[in-house]
């Protein structure tokens, strides 16, 4: 908790310092002065810069964790707030050119007695806008925040960190504003010329809005060198970090963001259910299949529960179609399912999407026949059972004896010998006298040595590994490749439009990727082909159907260092590489 707190401290100061924050400066040194004109020098403390930060740090945070929630339930566009941010900059700077028009604009603000409108006040709903026009800046902080809010399950560390972050934001944007209000008392010619004052902090309040409305600031932002790379790193960056980022986002998804193998207890009661126990351990009564929205492979689709079960060896396979780890664990289950099924043996994959075109039914069932799965799939879109089982990894594997305790648990790639040998004990103890056949032989091809780690292209997780630019949002941006690719980083070339989760091909998009790895695979979806050439030299054209799954793009025998180059067609989408 306390180190969430630093991290989410120092990650909102540098944030509020960093290239993607300058086209706000101007409006935040021009709206920290009062636009009635400078006051006397001895006049009492205004409170409009305060009222500037702290609503921008208010719209900020609240839109970040909750906006996409709110839009979601009113069947609102996602980028509604955006918008609402470049109108109330827009109302604001056209109320200062015209006060009469800034007098109606800010009376609902202030209470009707007879008094006059109050500038001070004015600052606040100046903050809020500028607020849902603040939420692009991001870092690996902001993107665990995104991640939270999208999930709509916002829990105490979120919040915290949340806060932390906005008071991290806020501090050396109070220290400009307050600086605009100094200036604004405290210099003769800014005094003299109060109309002057107001007429220009109006104009630049429009012109910003303009500006950011019209995307004419995205090319400064790309440009302008990023000067706080180093130090974001440093802070977000460390291991520490972000292992406690990579927890949070996990825990408040029950998904997305977890990592892939890691070890870990799968019951807190017991931690010897811990991964590679190579015995049947007691780990307690497994918890019942729970808040599952469809199934498939079984009579009628008709549910499957553990309660009606009893009797036999479950095997409950967590997994998503087009995770390779996961595809990789498919032909061991699949082997196990035709030779032990009819000795006792019932496997359950408890299909948890990981994408949001994983969430559709029928993309599941066509994927689950190309896979060869025949054992019943349970469509967990809500999460519910993973979070019964307290899951966090694809693949992991829990496995459950005729009396419905657990026994074993599995997470990530490899150790099928044990498994296996542990569903023959099992089944062993559920009818001693039954003959079991020969142990199935089907390779181990889980990776070994150190690769390339998975690389997600959605702009929740793109900013850590894409080079040469931060990706813009839901609209098509014309990108250029850097000079140098670091190993592990992709750039982009050509028209690309960036979605929270995928990016989708334009004009001449070409995407380059540096990999150290002997096998590499895509999710791609859309329609289309895609042209790959490695280190210089064109291997293959991959037609691309309009149901998202994991292409393969390279297989070696050995793991080496190369530079893969795709060039997509229109409306092609890409969004996770993996590699083995």
């Amino acid at each position: 908790m306390i180190l969430l707190v630093v991290v989410g401290l120092l990650a909102g100061v540098i944030t509020s310092i960093s290239p993607c924050v300058l086209p706000v400066l101007p409006v935040v040194l021009a709206a920290g002065a009062r636009p009635d004109g400078a006051r006397p020098e001895g006049a009492r403390r205004s409170w409009r810069p305060y009222g500037v930060v702290a609503g921008l740090v208010v719209s900020f945070t609240a839109s970040i964790l909750f906006g996409s929630l709110v839009l979601s339930a009113l069947h609102l566009p996602q980028d509604l707030l955006r918008d609402a941010g470049v109108l109330v900059l827009v109302l604001i700077g056209l109320g200062l050119l015209w006060p009469r028009l800034g007098e109606l604009l800010e009376r609902p603000f202030v209470r009707l007695r007879g008094r006059p409108v109050d500038p001070d006040r004015n600052g606040v709903v100046l903050g809020l806008g500028l607020g849902l026009l603040f939420v692009p800046c991001a870092g690996p902080v902001l993107a665990a925040i995104a991640v939270v809010g999208a999930s709509h399950r916002v829990g105490p560390d979120a919040l915290l960190l949340t806060a932390a972050f906005g008071v991290g934001v806020g501090v050396p944007l109070l220290v400009l504003a307050l600086a605009g209000d100094a200036i604004g008392r405290r210099t003769g010619v800014v005094r003299r010329h109060a109309r002057g004052f107001r007429l220009t902090a109006g104009v630049v309040l429009v012109a910003v809005a303009a500006a950011i409305g019209l995307n004419l600031t995205d090319g400064l932002q790309r440009n302008v060198p990023g000067y706080t790379a180093a130090l974001q790193n440093l802070v977000e960056g460390n291991q520490g970090a972000t292992d406690q980022l990579r927890r949070l986002a996990a825990g408040a998804t029950g998904g997305p963001g977890a990592a892939v193998g890691s070890g870990g207890p799968a019951a807190e009661a017991d931690r010897s259910c811990a991964e590679g126990v190579p015995t049947p351990v007691n780990c307690g009564a497994a918890p019942e299949l729970t808040g599952l929205t469809g199934w498939l492979n079984t009579p009628g689709n008709q549910p499957l529960s553990l309660a009606s079960l009893r009797g036999k060896v479950v095997l409950i396979d967590f997994w998503t179609y087009s995770c390779i780890n996961c595809q990789r664990t498919l032909p061991h289950l699949e082997a196990w399912y035709r030779a032990y099924h009819d000795a006792g043996l019932e496997i359950i994959g408890v299909h948890t999407p990981e994408f949001a075109f994983e969430h559709v039914p029928s993309n599941v069932a066509e994927q689950a026949r190309a896979l060869g799965v025949a054992y019943p799939v349970a469509i967990d879109n809500d999460y519910a059972t993973w979070n019964a089982y307290r899951n966090q990894y694809w693949p992991a594997e829990y496995l459950v004896d005729p009396a419905g305790v657990l026994r074993h648990v599995s997470f990530g790639e490899g150790g099928y010998g044990t498994a296996e040998e542990l569903i023959r004990q099992l089944l062993v103890e559920r009818n001693p006298e039954q003959q079991l056949p020969p142990s199935t032989e089907v390779p181990d091809t889980t990776p070994t040595g150190e690769q390339t780690q998975e690389t997600y292209l959605g702009y929740h997780y793109a900013p850590l590994h894409l080079a040469g630019a931060d990706p813009d949002r839901d609209r098509p941006t014309a990108y250029r490749f850097p000079t140098s690719l670091d190993s592990g980083d992709f750039a982009l070339d050509g028209t690309w439009t960036a979605g929270a989760e995928s990016l989708t091909a334009g004009p001449d998009a070409r995407l380059r990727l540096s990999f150290h790895a002997a096998k590499v695979y895509l999710v791609l979806g859309g329609q289309g082909t895609v042209t790959v050439t490695r280190d210089g030299r064109q291997t293959a054209v991959i037609p691309v159907t309009s149901v998202p799954k994991l292409y393969p793009l390279v297989d070696d025998p050995a793991d080496h260092d190369s530079t893969l180059e795709l060039a997509a067609s229109p409306g092609v989408q890409t969004y996770d590489f993996t590699f083995g």
